[in-house]
């Protein structure tokens, strides 16, 4: 028994080793497949990895081929395009100095036609003054008169005939006005009122709008000045920005348009932010409220006058008259005050106050639109005041306040002594004391050059001139054409409002010493 286990021990370490190298033999062998099959894989692998990066190599040096070939081909396209409008742009160059050549030389030919003409009109011009020359050279002899003795023998022939036959006809008229001398007493009644007093407004083109700075400016002038250029287009003034600080002027001869460019700025300079659509949008909302200022300053003043039923255009054209001013005189307010005299006078006289007011207040309504129509504002509110069928005697008021008609009732003397009233008072309308000296003295240098005028003097602050005659120089009859002819210089040399009155006195004066 223990043999056997001795055999079985010894078996055993024989057989361990034994199998041990079998099997370490068998492993080795395995793993030496293993790794061949690892590295076949590899080598597998690496060549897969290459042949996909050759191709990849491959695709994306098409793809830059392509490319290229595509820009190139839109480059060639840019330069032919542009190459055609450079031709394009070099034959209407060329077209256009054919044409300025063709222009120029006929602009020559022109010249040197005229230049032809203008020397045959020369010399016919030369033979005409000869030939009259000529003729009277021959007159002179025949009459045995020179020219001058001759002209100044047929004018003081005509002279004497024309100045008594003009007098003759100038006094008929007067006697036939004189017939209607209960009429003309209330006028000089009324010319003789001269007292009132209302406020007055300097007359001005521009107005002045001031700025937070001075950066202001730029900002309102706008990139490459848009925003100043669409100002002025959708106002019709001119701006006018200069070296006066924080201040812009805005210029224009049209009052309402002023205003509401005043208005726009105004309202652009507290928004802050300043673009054509935004000047478009302002100035749009200025325009809506100075149309609603129009319309309340027409209301006020026929409620301030007491006058009703005036056409709502009219009561808008009076509105307008706020922003006219007349030698700084306000055009609404001497409506208004004209409208006051004249229903003051008319109770005085009897006369129908609501109609004589209501004539004044409409007196001047065409000077609401002599800005924009043809037309003294005297034609232009007549025409208004048919078109909104006013009544006959309101429409002979406006015809007739300045003259340019007879006025053939009461109502419309009263307007135009009225209307005279309101200008020429003290202070009505603005004058440099200056400027109303040298007037008054032109006025009185014209008058003192006429002959047989012993002096002459200006009164009622210009709007007359007293002219005292030598009566041994000046006959009854001279007195009415001398009054004519001065009337008619002092028309032609001298500017003023309204008009100016031409009294001529002639008087004998004996004179003798009780002792």
């Amino acid at each position: 028994m223990l043999g056997i286990i001795i055999a079985v021990i010894v078996s055993l370490v024989i057989a361990v080793p034994a199998t041990y190298a079998v099997t370490s033999s068998y492993r080795k062998k395995q793993a030496e497949a293993k790794i061949g099959s690892a590295e076949e894989k590899a080598r597998a692998i690496i060549d897969e990895a290459l042949s996909a990066a050759e191709t990849k190599k491959r695709e994306a040096l098409l793809e830059v081929k392509e490319e290229s070939i595509k820009t190139r081909n839109d480059l060639e396209k840019e330069i032919r395009d542009r190459r055609a409008e450079v031709q394009r742009n070099e034959r209407r160059i060329q077209q256009k100095e054919e044409t300025v050549d063709r222009k120029s030389d006929a602009l020559e030919r022109k010249e040197q036609g005229l230049i032809t003409r203008e020397e045959s009109l020369q010399k016919q011009k030369d033979e005409i003054t000869t030939l009259n020359e000529q003729k009277v050279q021959e007159l002179e002899r025949i009459s045995g008169l020179t020219s001058e003795q001759a002209k100044e023998y047929l004018l003081k022939t005509v002279e004497e005939d024309v100045k008594h036959d003009s007098a003759v006809m100038i006094k008929e008229m007067e006697a036939e006005a004189k017939e209607e001398a209960d009429k003309k007493a209330r006028e000089l009644v009324i010319n003789a009122i001269q007292r009132c007093a209302a406020d007055n407004v300097a007359e001005a083109t521009i107005s002045v709008v001031q700025l937070p700075n001075d950066e202001m400016k730029g900002r309102i002038i706008g990139r490459e000045g848009r925003n100043i250029r669409t100002l002025e287009t959708m106002t019709g003034v001119d701006l006018i920005i200069d070296d006066t600080p924080e201040a812009v002027v805005i210029s224009g001869f049209d009052p309402i348009r002023r205003e509401v460019a005043r208005i726009a700025l105004e309202k652009l300079i507290v928004d802050g932010r300043i673009h054509p659509a935004r000047i478009e949008e302002m100035v749009e909302k200025a325009k809506k409220e100075v149309d609603a200022r129009i319309k309340e300053e027409g209301e006020a003043a026929t409620l301030e006058v007491g006058v009703h039923g005036i056409h709502p255009e009219l009561v808008k054209l009076l509105g307008r008259m706020h922003f006219r001013t007349s030698y700084g005189q306000n055009a609404l307010k001497h409506s208004i005050e004209v409208a006051q005299l004249s229903g003051l006078l008319a109770g005085e006289l009897g006369l129908d106050v609501r109609m004589a007011k209501r004539a004044g207040l409409l007196h001047d309504i065409g000077k609401a639109v002599d800005h924009e129509m043809e037309g003294s504002h005297v034609q232009l509110g007549a025409e208004l005041c048919r078109k909104y069928k006013e009544s006959p005697i309101v429409i002979n008021a406006v015809e007739s306040h300045h003259g340019d008609v007879e006025p053939n009732n009461l109502i419309s003397c009263l307007v135009q002594a009225s209307d005279t009233i309101s200008a020429a008072r003290p202070g009505a309308r603005r004058e440099t004391l200056e400027a109303y000296t040298t007037r008054l003295k032109q006025l009185e240098d014209i008058t003192n050059s006429f002959k047989g005028v012993a002096s002459s003097f200006a009164i009622q602050a210009g709007r007359e001139v007293r002219v005292m005659v030598v009566p041994d120089q000046i006959s009854d009859a001279d007195m009415v054409l001398l009054a004519r002819d001065i009337s008619k210089k002092i028309e032609a040399e001298m500017e003023y409002p309204g008009q100016i009155k031409v009294n001529v006195i002639r008087e004998s004066r004996v004179t003798d010493y009780a002792k």
